[in-house]
């Protein structure tokens, strides 16, 4: 009798893998293109460079996506429904050499440092994927309950737009510094110095655009009719409640003017994606090991998404897939740097969908990486997707972020709390320590710069807050009951 095929190994018909994979590609695709808009301009490129940095990410997201959930041979991909995109924790180094290093020298920079990044991360990725032991569900739980929550404020700004406008303070600002290190050192007395004026109105009253009804309009309809579909559409309909949602708050867009095509007809029909575009890359040693630090930390949050998506499909995830998707980590950034782009990870919003939509199908993210593909060669069809605004994902965001996050509390659930206390102090601890840059994400203004990559991520802080915590309090792999459960949900190790 022939072995069943796991949902995460069905081939989907085509069809069906269209529409699921196209799902996928508009919920990512705010992020995938942020990054390069963002490194571009701190460059000072020209337009066109920028426009070129844009399609040259579409086209290795795809790219990196394919390899990642389909995978080549036993060392990359570790074949699951993934969608890979730039990591936003590469973003601080980037614009630090773009700003001292302005125009095509920088990017070269750059795209050095990225190259030599995903080459030593592919040789560190066994060394990583050996840290599974270290993940029993109390730490599992409690890395994807804090993912989830992370997630909500990038959902929540999809809806009211950041608060914070052009004439705000902004802490690197010299006159700023000087003023908070006077107020810091007068607290004592009770004389602090007045701000500068140029600093005096509230930053949350700055942005006159912040939170608009109308943007609150369309996520909740956006939301609602998500929500209708899951409760009483069956099948396939069901399967795309998302896809439709934000066909709606499409439809909306336009009706209400906040839609517009004029990227769509200044595009082109088709654009080559060429390697080294902007010259021989330059491999600055400082540089590389900076960019390595970036990938040990978006490798640390890979793993947290991959077990997030082991739990969500039911398909456990053994030491040798988590070295083999770290791996693919490691072989996407090189690719990236080779055609003009960035490191890449998986993406959390992706994790989200798969845990509203049940479709567990590996192969809907093969079709959404061809999508990539496809709209990072065809300029046109990018700038159409590009056209949506991001306040139509914003209603989505809140089902999708929700999910991961409720996925973490399914799994906590199941940790024995009564008995072994020490599983309170885990998760309370890494809960707050994943919370920080939340609440206060300026807190690294006084620290030195060299940290901030691996300060600045809530999910890398509540990681190793939850190892180390579990290890002191629990043993290196926690509890004897946890470790037989993450040897059943993990395989041999």
């Amino acid at each position: 009798m022939a072995e069943a095929v796991h949902a995460v190994d069905q081939v989907l018909p085509a069809p069906k893998l269209f529409t699921l994979g196209l799902q996928h590609v508009l919920v990512m695709y705010a992020g995938a293109v942020a990054v390069p808009l963002i490194v571009g301009r701190a460059l000072q490129l020209a337009p066109e460079d920028v426009a070129f940095l844009i399609s040259a990410d579409l086209f290795v997201c795809g790219i990196v996506s394919i390899i990642q959930s389909f995978g080549i041979g036993p060392w990359f991909g570790v074949r699951m429904p993934v969608m890979m995109g730039v990591t936003f924790a590469s973003v601080g180094p980037m614009v630090s050499i773009a700003l001292a290093n302005p125009g095509p020298d920088g990017a070269r920079m750059i795209f050095g440092a990225i190259i030599g990044a995903g080459i030593l991360a592919m040789l560190i990725a066994p060394l990583m994927g050996r840290l599974l032991r270290f993940f029993p569900p109390v730490v599992t739980g409690t890395i994807i309950l804090v993912i989830g929550v992370s997630l909500m404020r990038v959902g929540i700004n999809w809806i009211f737009g950041t608060p914070v406008g052009p004439t705000a303070p902004k802490l690197v600002d010299p006159a700023f510094t000087d003023w908070l290190k006077a107020a810091t050192d007068a607290a004592a007395t009770g004389a602090i110095p007045a701000p500068p004026a140029k600093f005096a109105p509230a930053a949350t009253m700055d942005n006159p655009l912040y939170a608009p009804p109308l943007n609150m309009l369309i996520s909740i309809i956006v939301l609602c009719v998500i929500v209708a579909i899951a409760r009483y559409a069956r099948g396939f309909l069901s399967n795309i409640a998302v896809l439709l949602g934000i066909v709606v708050g499409g439809l909306l867009a336009v009706a209400f003017g906040m839609m517009h095509f004029d990227k769509i007809a200044a595009a082109h029909w088709f654009a080559p994606v060429t390697p080294f575009h902007f010259g021989a890359p330059i491999f600055d040693p400082v540089l590389i090991l900076t960019m390595t630090l970036v990938m040990i930390v978006v490798m640390i949050e890979s793993t947290g998404m991959f077990l997030a998506l082991s739990e969500m499909t039911g398909k456990p995830i053994n030491q040798k897939q988590l070295t083999a998707g770290l791996r693919t980590d490691g072989l996407g950034t090189l690719i990236g740097g080779i055609f003009n782009t960035f490191p890449y990870t998986s993406f959390s919003q992706n994790v989200g969908l798969v845990g509203v939509t049940g479709v567990r199908s590996r192969f809907v993210c093969v079709a959404g990486g061809l999508i990539m593909v496809v709209l990072g060669l065809l300029p046109k069809m990018a700038a159409m997707v590009e056209s949506l605004p991001t306040v139509v994902l914003g209603g989505a965001g809140l089902v999708m972020f929700g999910m991961v996050a409720a996925t973490g509390v399914r799994i906590l659930s199941a940790v024995d709390f009564a008995s072994t206390r020490n599983n309170l102090f885990v998760v309370a601890i890494s809960l707050g320590l994943g919370m920080i840059p939340l609440v206060a994400p300026n807190f690294t203004m006084w620290l030195p710069h060299a940290i901030h990559p691996l300060i600045d991520s809530g999910i890398l802080l509540a990681s190793i807050g939850a190892v180390l915590l579990n290890a002191f309090l629990n043993g290196a792999g926690g509890t004897a009951e946890e470790m037989r459960a993450a040897a059943m949900a993990g395989g041999e190790h």
